[in-house]
Parts: C-alpha cells; structure tokens; sequence
C-alpha cells in the first residue's frame, strides 16, 4: 500500500467509551491531522449523537460505527462495524453488554478502593472501561500512573482485574453483518496468535491494515489474505486521546472503502 498521508482514519475511541473526544471536538482534531473522513468505534456501544450511518460534523465526514470484542474460543479478538443502522438484535446485545461494563467497573473500582485504601472518586456509568480507571487511579493519592496502574493492578490477570461479558465470535459477525455495510478485523497483529485471528478475517469484509502496531507486521501476508478473500482494507489511530492520523488510509484505499460504503448507505456532500 501507498505510504502517504491518510485521508481517513477509521478507528477512534471518544467518551462514550474510553476516549476524551466528543462529537463537537472530533472535527477539530480531524482537520489538525489532515483527514477528511473518521469513524467513530466505540467500544461495544453506537454512539448516541450520530444520527446516521454517515454524517456531516462541521465539515468533517463522520461513519458511524463500533468497535465489538467477540470470543473466538482459543481467543478474544475486536471487530469494526461499518455504516452501522442498529437493529433491535444488535441494541439488545449491546444494552447486555453495558450493564455488565458497569457492575464490572464497579467491582474493579472497589477492588482498587480496598488494596490501595483510596477513594477513586469514580462512578460506573455506560461504556466504562479499564482506561478510565486507571485514569483515576493516577488521579489518587496512590504512587500509580496509567501505565503502572494497568501493569501491576488492573491488567489482565492482576490482583484487581475483572473479566467481563463476551459475545460469542459467530453471533457478533451476525449482528454486526445485519447492522453494519462493513464488518472487519481490527488491528490483527496485536492478538497473541496472529495467524488464528487473520484466519477469522476470511470470513469478513475487511481486515485492519495501517494501525499503529508495537510489533513488527507481516504486510505481504495481509497482501496476500486480501487478495486471496477479496478483503476491503480498513485503517486508523485507535486514538484513545485527541491525536488523529497517526495511521489510517490513503486516497486509493479509501476510495475502494467509500465505494462499499455508498452502495448501502447515503453518503452526505
């Protein structure tokens, strides 16, 4: 793929679930990393200020989407949803998976509370996760940054870590190929068994392909998975803050990507 500067950037986080940017500040930090167009990806929830699949956000081209963990047996992987319009299916699920967000950020809050004999001045509300704890708990009186926090308290397999509700891998591409133009894979190459996870893409929309990766990245294999299943290819920062670009897709391969989009969805000028 063209290594120029993307146009889109197809993954980002904003306070309706682990990020800081709202609706209002997106198109600002859009035009501050040169894109054009952006999807929004939650975590598990549709982002209730998006009235449409796509929209107009002061100049900036918005897609609705979501970002969904699903539990493929031998590993949890996240699917992005594309042009998403909910189905009353995919809202019941969600709804599911909110309430248990809470209760579970409510007992790690509690078990954070007690080991480090803190108040995190923090109440579970919808579309909590583990960031904005550990954001709160650098906040508190305890010697913990972010980082620190997720290391060595709430981290997976740490001493205040809870699991939380999974759906199923095969019922979430059902609901989200139901509610979504596109279903992808996210960000392959951060999962512990890569080739497990491509080989779920098969079956897909689309597959991830520039995304910030701390680890070095087969191109030529996602080259060739996209080739041989006829992949669309998505991209973007996974932006938890208010950075944008730092990966996502150029002209060529937004193009293919908008042109999916279109067949399904009005697209705004």
């Amino acid at each position: 793929m063209d290594a120029t500067a993307p146009v889109a950037d197809l993954h980002l986080h904003t306070t309706a679930s682990d990020g800081v940017l709202t609706i209002e500040t997106l198109p600002a930090a859009a035009r501050q990393a040169g894109v054009e167009w952006v999807a929004v990806t939650d975590h598990d929830i549709v982002h209730p200020e998006l009235s449409a699949p796509v929209t107009v956000q002061d100049g900036i081209r918005v897609i609705r989407g979501i970002e969904l963990r699903v539990d493929a047996g031998d590993l949890t992987v996240d699917l992005l949803g594309y042009g998403v319009d909910p189905t009353p299916e995919l809202t019941a699920e969600l709804e599911r998976l909110q309430e248990n967000r809470q209760q579970r950020g409510q007992r790690i809050i509690e078990r954070v509370e007690s080991r480090l004999d803190v108040d995190l001045d923090i109440e579970p509300r919808p579309g909590i996760g583990r960031p904005h704890i550990a954001r709160a708990i650098a906040d508190s009186p305890a010697p913990y940054d972010v980082d620190r926090a997720f290391a060595e308290l709430i981290g997976d397999g740490d001493p205040c870590y809870v699991a939380r509700s999974v759906t199923p891998f095969e019922r979430g591409v059902e609901l989200l190929s139901d509610a979504a133009v596109i279903v992808g894979l996210a960000h392959p190459f951060r999962y512990s068994d890569p080739d497990a996870a491509l080989e779920l893409a098969t079956d897909l929309d689309a597959i991830e392909y520039d995304y910030p990766y701390e680890r070095p990245v087969d191109t030529a294999c996602l080259d060739q998975l996209r080739e041989d299943h006829d992949l669309l290819v998505t991209g973007g920062s996974d932006a938890h803050d208010e950075t944008l670009g730092r990966a996502g897709l150029d002209q060529s391969a937004f193009d293919r990507f908008r042109r999916r989009l279109e067949q399904s969805v009005s697209v705004p000028e």
